[in-house]
């Protein structure tokens, strides 16, 4: 098989499934795990998708977001690993921002009992609600999509709180360009979140690191970060060297 031909076959690949692992390429190819590795590695040279643990994603513009549904099925074991260990990082009486987003819903079955939480994810209201945590809920705008609540009256809920921590999903983090978001508005809740907290996390799968998104949410410095397994040495050398960064 060409070339070509293959790197067709893998593109047509991650425009159904989004995300598809090297195991899949070699069944689909017939080519050998070194091979796709090389293929991966030119693709990812002409910007035609992005390198991930174990496989390989496709390339998304800067405004383009996934929708809840497509979130939820990706990276279940990471994210409840990532959720799992952020939680623990939460102590009996805290008050706590909890971002919308799949990895921070993730967090919900493992928060200690006594805590307060304000949120602003329309699908985290359920669970916490089951599971008898205290619960704030912020105004606004409801973002199609990702269920969020965002806008000026969501940033207004904020800042009349003061967080113990705040955990936040993001869609991007770079060296240069820090934390991002494609949308503005969700960008600027989760600035004013970061503002009202004593500590700040980001809990983020591998796959976030090194994209960037339309909008600007804080610097690296400006929160720790919680991850997943499947960043290379020299990412995480020099994310450390800017911020706490934990790898689980």
């Amino acid at each position: 098989m060409l070339t070509v031909e293959r790197q067709e076959i893998i593109l047509d690949s991650l425009k159904q499934k989004e995300v598809v692992s090297v195991r899949e390429m070699v069944e689909q190819t017939g080519a050998s795990e070194s091979t796709i590795r090389r293929d991966l590695t030119e693709m990812e040279s002409a910007q035609k998708i992005k390198r991930v643990h174990g496989g390989a994603s496709l390339l998304r513009k800067k405004t383009e977001e996934p929708s809840l549904s497509e979130k939820t099925s990706l990276f279940q074991e990471e994210k409840t690993r990532i959720a799992k260990y952020a939680a623990e990082k939460i102590e009996n009486g805290d008050c706590i921002y909890l971002d919308a987003g799949t990895t921070t819903m993730h967090m919900i079955p493992f928060l200690p009992p006594n805590i307060i939480v304000v949120t602003n994810g329309i699908p985290h209201i359920q669970t916490l609600l089951d599971q008898g945590i205290e619960t704030y809920v912020v105004g606004g705008k409801l973002k199609q999509g990702t269920a969020a609540l965002i806008g000026a009256k969501a940033i207004e809920s904020i800042q009349s709180f003061r967080f113990d921590k705040c955990f936040l999903g993001i869609n991007g983090i770079h060296l240069d360009y820090g934390y991002t978001t494609p949308d503005p508005e969700e960008a600027a809740v989760k600035q004013t979140a970061i503002a009202q907290a004593k500590e700040n996390f980001v809990v983020a799968d591998d796959t976030k690191f090194g994209d960037v998104s339309f909008a600007h949410v804080a610097n690296l410095e400006q929160a720790q970060i919680i991850t997943s397994k499947g960043i290379s040495s020299d990412m995480e050398e020099n994310i450390t060297n800017k911020t706490r960064l934990e790898v689980v």
